[in-house]
């Protein structure tokens, strides 16, 4: 599991945060911009992160991302939506700068080969290789909304915190039998959508 040690950045973005409050008609369901930054911010950082495969540009683009929706505040209506989609944007044209520039030192080997990437990267991954997996990433989550709250949920607890169907059950109060199904049932679901794509679903 990626571990961002982060908390002085944190407070420091948390009071340069203004509690905006949203105003009309959305005022019942859209969040405050702290209760945002509070509740998203880790995941973000981990979703940038498993597509660019560099904590530092992780933490520099959820930052950004962050300054430029409290810019335009009043005129984002679902901001958690705008979040995601505009740090999967940073995200790509990092990837793309990355590929157009050719970052190499000067022996010849991509900055990746020395650990220069963070947590949890391929070492000789290559700009199109990590493009390729920023976008099945992507697919992926986006198929994921697409699912009804309870299989989305399912999935997260299995693949994402590794729960066991015991654990599963006893979070969900589904049987283990049902759980076993159900993500059985998901999976295929999850894989027709992602074949078109490309994306191999057993790889």
């Amino acid at each position: 599991m990626i571990q961002f040690c982060q908390a002085d950045r944190s407070e420091f973005m948390l009071k340069q945060t203004p509690d905006l409050k949203p105003s009309g008609a959305e005022g019942a369901s859209k969040p405050t911009l702290r209760a945002l930054f509070e509740s998203e911010e880790t995941a973000l950082l981990r979703y940038a992160f498993s597509l660019t495969g560099r904590r530092a540009v992780a933490e520099e683009i959820v930052q950004d991302v962050f300054l430029q929706l409290h810019a335009r505040w009043e005129d984002v209506e679902n901001p958690s939506a705008w979040l995601y989609r505009s740090v999967r944007n940073r995200a790509f044209s990092y990837l793309r700068h990355l590929k157009r520039e050719s970052l190499h030192t000067d022996d010849g080997k991509p900055p990746s080969a020395y650990g220069e990437t963070g947590y949890g990267d391929t070492p000789d991954e290559s700009p199109e290789e990590m493009l390729l997996r920023m976008e099945a990433v992507a697919a992926l989550r986006q198929s994921m909304q697409e699912l009804d709250p309870t299989d989305r949920q399912l999935v997260k607890l299995k693949y994402f915190e590794n729960l066991s169907y015991s654990d599963i059950s006893a979070q969900t109060g589904l049987s283990i039998g049902n759980v076993g199904y159900r993500l059985h049932h998901i999976l295929k679901k999850l894989a027709g959508k992602l074949r078109p794509l490309g994306i191999d679903g057993k790889s």
